[in-house]
């Protein structure tokens, strides 16, 4: 019954799926439980399926067999693909966490660049809305080590954080969207945030930037209200200080300093030459595509995995790299990488008026 309801909240709900549409859907073999429900729902309403198996072993065995020449292919049928099909859902049900961990992290960044075409596609036609998506996640036994949960401790968190267990899941996201777009409407009127903790003093600058509201249609859980800065208005230190996987590669307490929007020093306890190595990438990889708060009260605690600890509440989260024309931003880059910080003991400064304290927005 779970899985039906969560077939049913991303087909319904989420991407919306109608006759005649074309849907990719990106999966893992350990969601097949839910891929059986999700392709009755689909083609219930009379669109096309089409599954792209997901195995991390098969990443780490073409970073370790690919000639440069093939790190720097560009693939028409992945270009195809993005250009024309109508609904993308991507179902994270890792078999294994950190498949990229002993790969040079040069050749992880040739690849970026040879997609960051795909990238820019994918971003255009979100922002003209083209393009409907979902990024959404399935309980795996390697998704609940990584996060230090057994089995069934992690399935009962995931569910929670999807609000499976309400008898009308889509109420109660229309009920958090509905509290999220309150916030909006605070932020739409900020020129400049100030974020400051005993670590961080960092000021952005987002007047004239549209704030969204991510109510659980793009990304499932949802739970966040998020923006893109001034490409040159991020000033000041950041310390990230909870951990973030990317591309398998885990780092912890990123230390980041800005000026005139660049990352001009940057530094991590765990993972520092990666994240160095990453901002080399390209131009728009030193500079914030998105930031943005967690909202999910739902969600109480890291599991190493962005989907959920960006929506933690009582966060804020940027993002390096590549923003979302939606917003306004106009960043490019072949990465987006998505860091946070727990701000139950720090404060956010609107226009020089404290708007944030203790975790929660302070709401007329």
């Amino acid at each position: 019954m779970t899985l039906s309801k969560f077939a049913k909240l991303i087909v319904d709900y989420c991407v919306s799926i109608k006759e005649g549409d074309e849907v990719l859907v990106n999966a893992s073999y350990e969601a097949l439980p839910l891929l059986r429900e999700l392709w009755k729902e689909i083609v219930s309403r009379g669109a096309y399926p089409r599954l792209n198996l997901v195995e991390e072993s098969l990443t780490e065995t073409f970073y370790k067999y690919a000639k440069d020449s093939l790190l720097d292919y560009r693939s028409k049928i992945d270009r195809y693909i993005v250009e024309n099909i109508d609904v993308r859902i991507s179902i994270i049900s890792s078999t294994h966490t950190k498949p990229l961990v002993d790969v040079d992290p040069e050749k992880v960044k040739r690849r970026s660049m040879a997609n960051r075409e795909l990238t820019e596609i994918f971003m255009k036609r979100d922002g003209e809305g083209s393009l409907r998506w979902v990024v959404t996640a399935y309980p795996t036994k390697a998704l609940a080590q990584e996060a230090g949960m057994s089995l069934l401790s992690f399935e009962e968190f995931v569910y929670k954080a999807l609000k499976l267990g309400y008898e009308d899941p889509v109420e109660a996201w229309e009920n958090q969207a509905e509290t999220q777009k309150k916030i909006v409407e605070l932020l739409s009127n900020v020129s400049e945030l100030r974020y400051v903790s005993d670590d961080t003093d960092l000021t952005v600058k987002v007047d004239g930037r549209i704030w969204i509201n991510d109510e659980g249609r793009k990304n499932m859980p949802g739970g966040e209200v998020f923006t893109a800065p001034h490409e040159d208005g991020v000033d000041g230190v950041i310390v990230f200080d909870l951990p973030s996987v990317w591309r398998g590669i885990e780092v912890r307490n990123v230390k980041l300093k800005f000026r005139n929007g660049e990352v001009v020093e940057a530094d991590a306890e765990v993972g520092g030459e990666f994240l160095k190595k990453v901002l080399e990438t390209d131009e728009g990889a030193k500079r914030l595509g998105e930031l943005a708060f967690g909202l999910n009260y739902d969600i109480t605690r890291p599991i190493k995995q962005i989907l959920f600890d960006e929506k933690i509440g009582g966060t804020v989260h940027m993002a390096l790299g590549a923003a979302y024309p939606s917003t306004g931003g106009k960043n490019v880059s072949a990465i987006h990488w998505d860091m946070i910080k727990d701000m139950k003991n720090a404060k956010v400064y609107g226009d020089g008026e404290l708007i944030y304290s203790e975790g929660r927005f302070i709401l007329p």
